[in-house]
């Protein structure tokens, strides 16, 4: 059926913009922010995602201070019409690819924002995400990066934090991804990740010298994928990842970092260095719906009624467990870490920001892990 955004020259399907170019289930498109206090002492995180297949629109909202994840998950039917805001979260494009207006509104939750989202560095591409596995496609994504500053301020159980040149990132992506409305279909064996394992890496960063992302991952003997965009904060010049390798550092009888090196070659035969340290709270992903999140554990893109609400706060004051607020404690694997970075080049090094997504599952013997 017609929408507005119908009444635009931008099609690219010979149908309306209600559809999809494809009837997966899981397709999804969806925002992804983060701003942290440069020194490590808060961090905030907001998602919205849109599952045009799935007729849903979900959106989640973490704040970290003092050793507590402040979270917020809501969703509702997305109907035809796109509109940018969903349960207490407004997000509003000022200049596409430049700057964003995110605004939380008061109420039961217990935490509100008003947050002006800039970019310092033009957005980059990552290169294209598809696996295909027993004749059917797993995964078929687009995603880009970008760096930014964040200044306003959120409130927390009446406490409120003024954000003043926060370091920022943001990634926007879309298309079919695992995991993500529904249930993945079984079509064989599943992989014992006791015998393969997996590793994930993804840093966005700045320092004085560089800007970008870089990224790493892993599994079993399968070839390893990398991707990555290094610019010159100097004179905008770019290179691009050939190859990662990646080293850590991992608090004793973990799967969280302390300290965590990330050796990048560049395609134009120059190698990067980025070393990473931890500050402040690792941030626990499921706060915000992904990896099982929402109280019914079934992650995102999943339909929950024509408005649904939920809120709740753990304790991320261990470097590793998470305690939920029934007591329950464990070290979910998907968490994004707060870090401050040093990239060397020659004998060059600079100081800077950056978020830092490590994970680990299954044996890994390269990394101390059986």
């Amino acid at each position: 059926m017609l929408t507005t955004l119908d009444d635009t020259l931008w099609h690219q399907l010979p149908t309306t913009f209600d559809h999809v170019g494809t009837s997966d289930p899981r397709f999804y498109d969806r925002f992804w922010f983060a701003c942290y206090e440069r020194g490590g002492d808060a961090a905030l995180q907001i998602t919205m995602g849109a599952y045009r297949n799935m007729n849903v629109m979900d959106i989640g909202v973490v704040v970290t201070h003092a050793g507590r994840q402040h979270n917020v998950r809501a969703s509702r039917s997305l109907g035809r019409e796109i509109s940018m805001a969903c349960g207490p979260l407004t997000v509003t494009p000022v200049v596409p690819l430049q700057e964003f207006e995110l605004t939380l509104a008061e109420g039961v939750h217990g935490v509100s924002a008003r947050i002006h989202w800039e970019g310092i560095a033009p957005a980059a591409e990552e290169r294209h995400h598809f696996e295909r596995s027993r004749g059917r496609v797993v995964e078929d994504y687009a995603r880009f990066d970008q760096i930014g500053r964040a200044d306003g301020w959120v409130e927390i159980a009446g406490k409120r934090l003024a954000l003043d040149n926060w370091w920022a990132c943001r990634d926007h992506s879309w298309g079919v991804r695992p995991r993500t409305g529904i249930r993945e279909p079984v079509t064989g064996p599943v992989a014992d990740l006791s015998k393969e394992g997996f590793v994930f890496a993804l840093l966005f960063f700045s320092t004085d010298d560089l800007v970008g992302h870089v990224q790493f991952s892993r599994r079993g003997e399968q070839a390893p994928y990398y991707s990555g965009d290094l610019r010159r904060a100097s004179d905008g010049s770019v290179r691009l990842a050939t190859r990662v390798e990646l080293h850590a550092d991992l608090h004793p009888g973990t799967r969280r970092f302390k300290q965590c090196r990330l050796t990048v070659q560049l395609d134009d035969g120059g190698e990067v260095t980025l070393d990473c340290t931890a500050i402040g709270s690792s941030i626990a992903m499921q706060g915000l719906g992904y990896s099982g999140g929402f109280n019914d554990h079934k992650g995102l893109g999943v339909w929950r009624g024509e408005q649904h609400l939920e809120h709740d706060v753990y304790d991320v004051s261990h470097p590793a467990d998470i305690v939920y607020p029934d007591g329950r404690s464990n070290p979910h694997f998907h968490r994004i870490q707060p870090v401050s970075v040093v990239n060397r080049e020659g004998q060059t090094t600079a100081d800077g920001t950056g978020s830092l997504t490590l994970m680990m599952s299954g044996r890994l013997p390269q990394y101390g892990l059986e």
